[in-house]
Parts: C-alpha cells; structure tokens; sequence
C-alpha cells in the first residue's frame, strides 16, 4: 500500500474532486501551513489534505465562552478537535492543491485551491505547527452503467436547478456545457445539490461512480419534489465551495 504524508486541513464542509475552494487563513497553525506550502515551488503542486469534520471546531475558540466564561482556551495544531483529533474526522476526504497563495500585509492568507482526487485518512500528527496526515490514496472505478446513470442525473439535474433558480433557465456555470464524463458529473452535482454535510460525505465516499449516481439520482428527485412545495431560492454558484473562515 503506498501512503503519502500532507499538510490536513479540516472544515466543516466537504471538498470533492474538481471543487474550487477560496479560503482565508488567519489562524496561525493554517497560516504556517501556507508558509510551508509556498516553499514548494511554483511548478510543482502545493499540496493538502481537506477532511470534513465529524465532531469539533473548524475555528479554534479564541475567547472564552459559554458556559464557563473561565474555561482554559486550547491552542496548537489540534485546538477545537479533542485529545485524539483522527476521532474528530471523517476518514474519507480529497487532496487540494493550492494554484494561488497569497499572503496579505497582516500575515493573514488568501487561497485558491482545487480538489484534486480522493484519499482515506489513516492516521495525524499534531507534533508541528500544523496538523499532518497519513493518506492513502482512494482510486474509483466507474461500477456498472455509469454512462447511461449519468445521463439520467444531469436530466434530473437540470430539473432541480431549474426549481432553484425559480424555473427560469439558467446554466451549470455562466453558460458552459454540462459535462458528460461520469465521474465528473458524479463529483459536479454532489458538490452543487444543497445537502448537508453527512449527505455529501456519504456521496464522497461511495464505493464507485455508478454508487454515487445511483444515490444523487433518488436525492434529486426527492429534492425537487420538495422544491415544488416552496418559494424560489437562488441558484448557487455550482462550481465553487463556500469560503472558509479557517
């Protein structure tokens, strides 16, 4: 089995294959990992593990809250996430690679990252100034019909965006195609559909892309039944995670 150690960082949201993640690091375990990373240099991947958590805090407490206004706030690279921090991940996640780091006048970052591929958490280190992980990587294989299961979900998609954008047209992302690769149709409208967390770990780690078709397929049209019942929400900006606070 071949692993591979990288720097881990943990959100409270989930990051697949393809998915552009903003984030603005100002905690300082985060903003020496980024201190790391631009020690690679610039033609060669400046890599990171992206875990969604299971149980703890993706901002380490800064005051003291409540209910013991005294509490002892934790610090180092494994504040928020308890005595065992590999306890507080889920252990299925995806490498991020990091196309822009840039570090604000305040010591403060701005990144842009991509996921990249999937990957099983085996292990952290919390010894350094950030957290680190052992990896092993996750290959995926398509599984049986995944074509013609790719097919019905962008149909179904299309539907469900529809409803989100009010039933005006309106495309994936600013007017480009939709894809027709199973695997990235896979990983697209996982990351797009409004769901939350344990869903979209549930979609990440699917045993092979037939799997998380079949999945997407029954809970866009569930989705969308719900959708009918309620007022129009706006689409969503379907290729882009949330920025995170760190």
């Amino acid at each position: 089995m071949t692993t591979v150690r990288l720097p881990l960082f943990p959100l409270n949201s989930v990051l697949f294959p393809g998915l552009v993640l903003p984030l603005n690091i100002f905690e300082e375990r985060y903003r020496a990992m980024m201190r790391e990373l631009l020690k690679t240099p610039e033609d060669e991947p400046r890599r990171f593990a992206v875990v969604a958590i299971r149980d703890g805090y993706e901002v380490a407490r800064s005051a003291p809250g409540l209910p013991d206004p005294t509490t002892t706030l934790e610090g180092g690279p494994a504040a928020g996430f308890g005595p065992d921090p590999v306890k507080a991940f889920h252990k299925v996640g995806c490498v991020a690679d990091a196309a822009t780091i840039r570090e604000r006048a305040d010591g403060t970052f701005e990144v842009l990252a991509t996921g990249t591929t999937r990957m099983r958490l085996l292990s952290v280190e919390a010894s350094g100034p950030f957290l680190t992980a052992e990896l092993e990587p996750l290959p995926e294989d398509d599984g049986d019909e995944a074509g013609a299961l790719a097919e019905g979900v962008l149909r179904s998609f299309r539907q469900y965006q529809k409803r989100l954008a009010g039933a005006r047209e309106r495309s994936l992302a600013t007017g480009a195609e939709l894809p027709d690769e199973p695997g990235v149709v896979s990983y697209l409208v996982a990351a797009a559909m409004m769901l939350d967390t344990p869903t979209k770990q549930r979609l990440l780690q699917a045993p092979d892309t037939a799997s998380r078709l079949r999945d997407e397929l029954k809970l866009l049209r569930s989705e969308t039944a719900v959708l009918r019942t309620l007022p129009s929400l706006p689409a969503a900006d379907l290729t882009r995670g949330p920025t995170s606070l760190n």
